[in-house]
């Protein structure tokens, strides 16, 4: 499994806990040495916005992002889920500014676009949500759960 932009692995621990190798990704280190002693994940202090993709040639089962958006790397981001892979998207979306961070559009998906970019990755939907939530904070959310055949 892979939990990108990791930050503290609340996702990387319970993969953990549910006996999944689990590779721990973000830029601060200092947020993944609190998994250092976490049996079952590896951790790697990777830039994830930089020229090169620092993890093509990789391929993985599961793929965890949450909070994290970077549209240039999400085609190399799909290419790493293997067949029968399953990808675990959440992030903030527009609408996202009326109730704090973010509130740059770059950082913002479009309605419905996370459903088109898995559509046009060739995945399987699974699940997908979208719109205002109030836990843990309010919010704009979209979620999107999905399978590569």
């Amino acid at each position: 499994m892979l939990d990108l932009a990791c930050g503290n692995g609340r996702h990387s621990r319970f993969l953990a806990e549910k006996n999944h190798p689990v590779l721990a990704v973000d830029r601060n280190s200092l947020a993944l040495a609190g998994l250092a002693a976490v049996s079952g994940v590896e951790t790697r202090a990777l830039e994830l916005e930089g020229e090169d993709w620092p993890l093509a040639g990789e391929s993985f089962a599961g793929i965890v992002v949450t909070n994290y958006l970077w549209r240039p790397r999400f085609p190399d981001l799909l290419v790493l889920l293997a067949p029968g892979g399953v990808l675990i998207y959440e992030t903030f979306m527009l609408g996202n500014e009326a109730y704090g961070k973010p509130s740059n559009p770059d950082f913002l998906l479009r309605p419905q676009e996370l459903r088109e970019m898995i559509r046009a990755a060739g995945l399987r939907e699974i699940d997908f949500v979208e719109g205002y939530v109030d836990q843990p904070k309010p919010a704009m959310r979209q979620a999107i759960c999905a399978r590569r055949e």
